[in-house]
């Protein structure tokens, strides 16, 4: 590539827009200049150069930067991940696990067990690639293969996206204006349209609708876990996401697990609910800090969470109903 600083602006733009947008993001007005972008640089004010908070010579690396990654992301393939390998270490008592699970994309692997018995540590493993450096001696593979440490301690495009059972914000932004930086900073071609796409996608999977306008830190923790299913889901570009409990967040589960497979992820969700164990095509079984089984869900077990789905669908027509102040007085009728 040439040097960039012999480029015209207005030429890099055209063929970079993430230029334009590092600009934007700025606030320098760099529309339609001629000027090469050293020229342009060099000619900047003195006082946009303290406000943006870079020496004119790092603003150049940085573009460089940025164009580069922009590349790598286009022409690789280094964000796909086709399988992840979990190989088993030991439990509190340092028994061997003799656990070796190939998990791929699309796929929905639930993790249970009793509280206290080990599932948040497995999902600790998973989320910073455990190489039996971990108090459990775990191991994991991307496509077959330990990950490289450039992967696996990147702090940008990173493999794995964890959502907490506690998830709360201190920035003081609209939901809007949330998710639509992270569009831009995922330099996606319509941001304003994939923020409309996220935030309504949200208000789909939560009992509790919320406008684009309200402050992130007013919404409820259920309202919370929405938005950032549906961040993750559309708009991350992790390939592996981690959930901890979701039950107790009003949440459409089923909803969210369509949501999150369509985009090939892997998904691991730890959880106490019925529902969600059975709807993996595997479950872990965690106890005393070790995995205990590891079970493929079965047609049997597919035919009982259609059972209990419309039970869970009558009980959350009732909390409805007793929600809008209505009386539950006619004799119930449910089978499984």
């Amino acid at each position: 590539m040439s040097n960039i600083a012999d480029l015209p602006l207005d030429v890099l733009q055209d063929a970079h827009p993430c230029v334009g947008e590092f600009f934007s993001t700025l606030g320098l007005d760099a529309a339609d200049s001629r000027l090469a972008l050293g020229e342009w640089l060099a000619q900047l004010a003195d006082e946009d150069i303290l406000d943006v908070g870079m020496e004119r010579d790092q603003m150049l690396a940085h573009i460089q930067r940025l164009i580069n990654e922009v590349a790598d992301m286009n022409q690789t393939a280094d964000g796909v991940v086709r399988s992840l390998t979990l190989i088993g270490g030991r439990d509190k008592a340092g028994t061997p696990e003799t656990a070796r699970l190939v998990v791929r994309a699309g796929e929905v692997v639930c993790i249970v067990g009793p509280t206290g018995s080990g599932k948040s540590r497995l999902l600790a493993d998973i989320e910073c690639l455990a190489q039996g450096d971990t108090p459990t001696g775990r191991r994991i593979l991307i496509d077959g293969q330990p990950p490289d440490p450039e992967r696996r301690y990147a702090l940008d495009r990173k493999l794995v996206a964890q959502l907490s059972q506690n998830m709360n914000f201190v920035v003081d932004l609209t939901v809007r204006e949330f998710i639509a930086m992270h569009a831009r900073c995922r330099l996606v071609a319509d941001p304003d349209a994939v923020t409309d796409q996220v935030i309504a996608c949200a208000n789909e999977l939560t009992g509790e609708k919320f406008a684009p306008e309200v402050s992130v830190t007013q919404l409820s923790g259920g309202q919370t876990r929405a938005l950032m299913i549906a961040d993750v889901a559309l708009l991350s570009a992790a390939p592996i996401v981690l959930i901890d409990e979701i039950e107790n967040a009003g949440v459409d589960r089923r909803r969210a697990l369509e949501l999150l497979v369509t985009g090939s992820k892997i998904v691991f969700i730890s959880t106490h609910d019925p529902l969600l164990a059975l709807r993996g095509a595997q479950r872990i079984v965690i106890r005393n800090g070790g995995i205990a089984d590891i079970l493929a869900t079965s047609a049997q077990e597919r035919r009982n969470l259609n059972r209990l789905e419309s039970l869970d669908a009558l009980l959350l027509e009732i909390r409805e109903r007793l929600r809008r102040g209505l009386r539950i007085e006619e004799e119930l009728q449910w089978s499984l």
